[in-house]
């Protein structure tokens, strides 16, 4: 059987689909599976064992010049690798026109995601050839959904993560080793009272403005974090670094920035960190993925459906009135602004026993 996936982006929503891809090697040993990815996302599945052909694309990019010379032999590429993995059956998982398009355009006979009412785009059915009824609950548990239909059984999710980035840069091991090692002067007092000198990992940064914690909220959270002797570094992502060094300042020397300018050193950071706290956001579910301690910090998605992944207390919530609205908005609101800097940092502390 030949299969292809579809979900290009974006990090957090490819995260939560690699138990579809772990299931499929699983229970389908002789099948050829390939995934249609964004270039951008393409680095955390390049070279992994379970997948045969990894189709990248660069949609935004098309479409901004559609008949430019590289993006029409780009798009010949991308044909001609639709065409070479010749799929028999495609799993639409983004439930929108986007991916049920690019399934469409296969000419797959079988053509399997969302059923209407379920879709993020309910239109885009009409792209599908069938519609499965999903699991309720958690983001992965809707993409697992997709597998009784190919005679699959139901069963817990495996992100794989020790298949994760195996394209990255020769000497990632020492690198990761290098950053455990790397000291940012607790107290050796202090430092006793956490047992080691591993680090904590801020990414302050997400893509809704709701989501993002106040950067003086996570500067006292390093405080506090600190204090108990656990060092604290904050993730510069491309495009954050300005809030990455508020979130630094914020914390009076207690946390150092941490450069993450691309996936394959991000992944680096994520794993040798010893906690990472985020917003509801891709790297988040990324070093969950990985294998990582996480704790999130929510504030306008549900925990339930789009937290830690099995782990209901490695998310911290309050709910509202107005709560998990799912809405992408400007600024911090309530339900994020009710979770207080020395809660987060007392469940960072219980979390690490």
């Amino acid at each position: 059987m030949r299969i292809l996936l579809v979900r290009t982006s974006a990090l957090g929503d490819v995260v939560h689909c690699l138990p579809v891809l772990t299931a499929l090697r699983r229970h389908r040993p002789q099948a050829r599976i390939g995934w249609v990815v964004e270039e951008a996302m393409a680095p955390l599945l390049a070279g992994h064992p379970d997948l045969d052909e990894l189709l990248v694309v660069r949609l935004r990019a098309w479409r901004r010049r559609p008949l430019a010379p590289t993006t029409l032999r780009e798009v010949g590429r991308f044909f001609g690798a639709v065409e070479h993995l010749a799929p028999e059956v495609v799993l639409d998982l983004m439930g929108n026109h986007k991916g049920g398009l690019l399934a469409a355009l296969t000419l797959a006979d079988h053509r399997l995601g969302l059923a209407r009412p379920f879709r993020r785009e309910p239109t885009s059915a009409v792209w599908i050839s069938r519609g499965v009824e999903p699991r309720s609950g958690h983001a992965v548990d809707r993409a697992l959904s997709l597998l009784p239909a190919l005679g699959l059984p139901e069963e817990p999710a495996d992100f794989g993560g020790d298949k994760l980035f195996r394209a990255s840069s020769p000497g990632a091991g020492a690198e990761s080793a290098a950053l455990e090692q790397e000291p940012i002067a607790p107290s050796p007092p202090a430092q006793a009272r956490i047992g080691g000198a591993a680090f904590a990992l801020i990414h302050p940064g997400a893509a809704w403005g709701n989501k993002v914690y106040p950067p003086e909220r996570w500067g006292e959270v390093a405080r506090r974090l600190a204090a108990q002797g656990l060092p604290v570094r904050v993730a510069e992502a491309p495009g954050e670094e300005i809030l990455a060094s508020r979130v630094v300042a914020a914390s009076a020397g207690a946390a150092r920035p941490a450069s993450a300018p691309d996936l394959p050193r991000l992944a680096r950071l994520l794993r040798a960190a010893r906690l990472v706290l985020a917003a509801d956001t891709g790297p988040l579910h990324l070093a969950h993925a990985l294998g990582t301690p996480v704790l999130a910090v929510m504030g306008p998605t549900d925990p339930a459906t789009h937290g830690p992944y099995g782990a209901p207390e490695r998310a911290l919530a309050v709910r509202l009135p107005c709560s998990f609205c799912h809405k992408r908005m400007d600024g911090a609101r309530a339900c994020l602004l009710a979770i207080p800097p020395s809660l987060v940092a007392e469940r960072a502390l219980a979390l690490l026993g």
